[in-house]
């Protein structure tokens, strides 16, 4: 259940267990347009983000446009369309950690798994996002992995941290 890359081409694997159960979810909710959000949430815990495939099943599910679909999942932060690693690293670029040097750490990064933002590793170990300000700027640039927090970073400490999660 993961997003792939060849050739920069993304491609959803998911299982059929997972199609059926969004299947049902979307016949439970179909009548009622104001339930998009709810199906979007659902269909989130149930493939882990909300891939354009994904996208598309809700659509034609409940009889909504997909540009509507695809507005809402990215207008909320709470979706995400690409898939999380078991390991989900997010560097802030939030200001205080951006001129701190929080851009050579996501090169750094980018560099080591062999990935780019919003991208997962081939065997779903991990996962590279940026985000906004986490409230953490006395001790940027700051990256998370799950709910870990590292903080005042070069990007030299990043082949240990990444060690430690390998």
């Amino acid at each position: 259940m993961y997003l792939c890359k060849r050739n920069s081409v993304k491609f959803l694997k998911g299982t059929p267990e997972q199609k059926a159960e969004l299947d049902k979810v979307i016949a439970a909710n179909k009548h009622d347009k104001s339930r998009l959000m709810a199906v979007m949430q659902e269909a989130q815990a149930i493939y882990g983000y909300l891939p354009i495939e994904v996208q598309n099943m809700i659509a034609e599910g409940m009889e909504i446009p997909l540009e509507k679909i695809f507005g809402v999942a990215t207008f909320y932060a709470q979706f995400s369309m690409s898939p999380k690693g078991e390991y989900n690293i997010s560097v802030c670029l939030g200001t205080a950690c951006y001129v701190k040097g929080a851009q050579s750490l996501v090169d750094e990064l980018t560099e080591e798994l062999g990935i780019g933002v919003d991208e997962c590793t081939l065997d779903g170990k991990f996962s590279l996002e940026a985000c906004r300000c986490i409230g953490a700027c006395g001790l940027g640039p700051v990256l998370t992995v799950n709910d870990e927090v590292y903080g005042k970073l070069t990007k030299d400490d990043i082949p240990e941290i990444i060690a430690k999660y390998a």
